[in-house]
């Protein structure tokens, strides 16, 4: 069974400095409906302005990962963490017992394009942690683990059972997934147009995977760039 999440029919929230799309029910949109699927919680597309960016906060028992697009973000935690990352490159934080932290775009006259996904952890309290990816296997034409719950061939470790892989898929390539017995997938589309298990898909477009062996994802015209994540 595959269920298709349009990019259109997502929650939105435009502040000047911060438009925010959200595949999941998040701060002010809410929908029933839509409230993550399995241990995915939050998959927000952020564009955030030149110069701007989200404050100190406080997050609990989740695990974050921010992909950067375009532009660069700036992070900075209570655990002594700060960096700056850029086009394709990852962060992980475990927020387990408590983390505050702060993004911002550093840049000047450019906005940061970058997607930020919550996955529910395997057991609350745990200690909180940072982690960056920044040499991701070159992913042209096939799925690439950036995440999985061993850190096995150089991804980020997250807590939970879950496995995160991203793909660039150029016009005219397919990639198959093979899924496990009770797994489920998600599929969200970071950029371009492809056609997710016989389904066509456009930018910012997801996909709910239950019940399948396998998943194929064909791209044509520019090609695409997906994010596919493994679930418990």
């Amino acid at each position: 069974m595959i269920r298709h999440r349009q990019a259109s029919d997502r929650g939105h929230a435009d502040h000047g400095w911060l438009d925010s799309h959200h595949t999941f029910s998040f701060a002010g949109y809410h929908d029933p409906e839509h409230m993550g699927f399995r241990a995915l919680r939050v998959v927000n597309d952020d564009r955030v302005a030149a110069g701007q960016g989200f404050g100190s906060h406080p997050h609990r028992d989740m695990e974050i990962l921010s992909y950067v697009l375009e532009g660069q973000l700036e992070h900075r935690d209570n655990l002594g963490n700060g960096a700056v990352i850029g086009p394709g490159e990852f962060q992980r934080i475990t927020a387990g017992a408590g983390v505050v932290h702060s993004e911002f775009n550093p840049a000047a006259d450019a906005p940061v394009h970058f997607y930020q996904v919550w996955i529910k952890p395997r057991a609350h309290g745990l200690p909180a942690g940072y982690e960056e990816l920044r040499s991701v296997p070159d992913p042209r034409d096939r799925l690439v683990l950036v995440a999985s719950p061993d850190g096995r061939d150089g991804s980020l470790t997250i807590q939970q059972d879950a496995e995160v892989w991203l793909g660039r898929l150029d016009a005219g390539v397919e990639v198959v997934h093979p899924i496990e017995p009770g797994r489920g997938v998600w599929v969200q589309v970071l950029s371009g147009a492809a056609t997710v298990g016989g389904i066509d898909a456009a930018e910012g477009d997801g996909f709910a995977v239950e019940d399948e062996t396998s998943l194929a994802i064909h791209t044509a015209g520019e090609g695409a760039q997906v994010l596919l994540f493994d679930l418990p």
